[in-house]
């Protein structure tokens, strides 16, 4: 019997530590959860039918039209018919000059804060939280006055200068800029509610990641501009080609899986639209090379009152002469008659570009692939018909316009004459005197300055 009974308390005690244990479990998970509303949520994040999808999205006249088609097709020509309209879109903007091409940019970037930022209110479920969502927003105007200033002190600084309020602004920019952000660091702090911490952190997280993806790269596209729109135009124009010619490649030929982050996409389509993507980027760089509008450095005309893109060519945009490896003279001269051969320098240039949208590019789009399965949504939006949202269009074109901006600096390193005057104007009236004594006497020693006899 006493064995019997040293058994059963055994027992019990074994059930009672198995209920304590199960009881501690529930309670850490309990503090897991920030909130009542997390519990709804669990480990499981699926917003399939709260973020708006744009893929099989048509306008209803259209829907009616392709209805006999099937799904595969259908998908097709709607994704061919914006396309082209996009594309369309792009070369009227293009024609309308270079204001109108940094208007579209930060209107883009506009969009694709919304988007990225509205995923964030979806999975943290924090509609109710007071000011979260401007303040979001206030960070974006923040980031821009910063970035955005940036370039016009670069590039108008001498226009700047005229006036005393904007000589101050020019000044102080980066303090105001900076004064501006912590004005938004403190207002953030102020709204903190007790059991939410954990999710007014993550969103203050996942706002300052969607500025440096979309803020930061819209800011380098609008360098590019300004140091020429080829420098814009062709990029932008490769990825474009890269996109669609791997989807056609991969639409009729493709049968060998990629990526698993990318079902659809295909080796076939992949190395199908980097050869595309290589010729096309020497063609349009070619032709481009051609006429100064696309090939000059915008700048401030003082005599006009305006930007202008009238310039002599640079080199860059010239043909050369180049010599060859001597294994090769002999089959340059068989071809060409000369034992050098004549070449633009900016299709060197291009090639490497080229070469970088297509076998780079791509990851920007498997990145945003991956972003997307994460959160079980197929599209960032539904804005466009058979294509999803702005983020879905310009996901390869951020990562792009950041090598661009790298190549440019690294390879290139444009000069700005204005970027030079600014910081001349800012020096006090003796240094910049003896600047003008020191570059003056320079110029006149070397030969470039001829002063006239006294």
């Amino acid at each position: 019997m006493a064995d019997l009974r040293k058994r059963v308390n055994k027992g019990t005690d074994l059930d009672t530590e198995t209920e304590n244990e199960a009881t501690n479990q529930d309670s850490d998970a309990n503090l897991d959860l920030d909130s009542e509303d997390d519990k709804s949520l669990g480990n499981k994040v699926d917003l399939s039918s709260t973020i708006p999808t744009g893929t099989d999205k048509a306008p209803e006249i259209l829907d009616s039209t392709l209805s006999q088609l099937s799904p595969k097709w259908r998908n097709w020509v709607i994704r061919g018919i914006f396309t082209w309209l996009m594309i369309f879109a792009f070369a009227l903007i293009i024609y309308a000059g270079p204001l109108a091409l940094m208007i579209v940019t930060l209107a883009v970037q506009v969009k694709c804060f919304a988007e990225i930022i509205n995923i964030g209110y979806a999975v943290y479920k924090i509609h109710g939280l007071p000011w979260f969502r401007s303040l979001s927003w206030y960070f974006l105007i923040t980031s821009n006055y910063f970035f955005y200033g940036e370039s016009l002190v670069d590039y108008f600084g001498v226009v700047d200068n005229r006036t005393e309020f904007l000589r101050a602004l020019v000044k102080y920019h980066r303090f105001i800029s900076f004064s501006l952000y912590i004005g938004g660091f403190v207002w953030f702090v102020l709204s903190l509610v007790k059991r939410y911490y954990m999710k007014q952190f993550s969103l203050f997280a996942w706002t300052h990641v969607a500025l440096l993806i979309v803020v930061t790269q819209s800011y380098l596209i609008i360098r590019n501009i300004f140091q020429g729109l080829i420098w814009f135009i062709v990029p932008v124009s490769m990825i474009v080609c890269n996109d669609v010619m791997a989807y056609m490649f991969g639409f009729f030929f493709g049968r060998t899986p990629l990526i698993k982050l990318s079902p659809k996409k295909t080796w076939e389509g992949f190395v199908g639209g980097g050869f595309a993507t290589v010729i096309f980027g020497l063609m349009i760089s070619y032709v481009l090379c051609k006429y100064p509008f696309f090939v000059c450095p915008i700048e401030f005309n003082e005599e006009l009152g305006r930007m202008t893109l009238e310039c002599e060519p640079s080199p860059l945009f010239r043909p050369q002469e180049y010599s060859v490896l001597a294994s090769l003279t002999p089959i340059v001269r068989m071809i060409t008659g000369k034992d050098t051969i004549t070449i633009i320098p900016f299709l060197l240039h291009s090639l490497s570009m080229s070469i970088f949208s297509s076998v780079i590019g791509p990851f920007g789009g498997f990145f945003a692939s991956g972003f997307k399965r994460a959160f079980k949504i197929k599209d960032f939006g539904d804005i466009i018909p058979g294509h999803g949202g702005i983020m879905d269009r310009f996901d390869c074109q951020y990562l792009m316009a950041t090598f661009v901006n790298v190549y440019i600096s690294s390879f290139i390193r444009m000069d700005s004459p204005q970027k030079l005057l600014q910081q001349i104007y800012s020096l006090k009236p003796e240094l910049q005197l003896e600047l003008f004594t020191a570059l003056r006497d320079s110029l006149t020693a070397r030969g470039i300055l001829q002063l006239p006899a006294p």
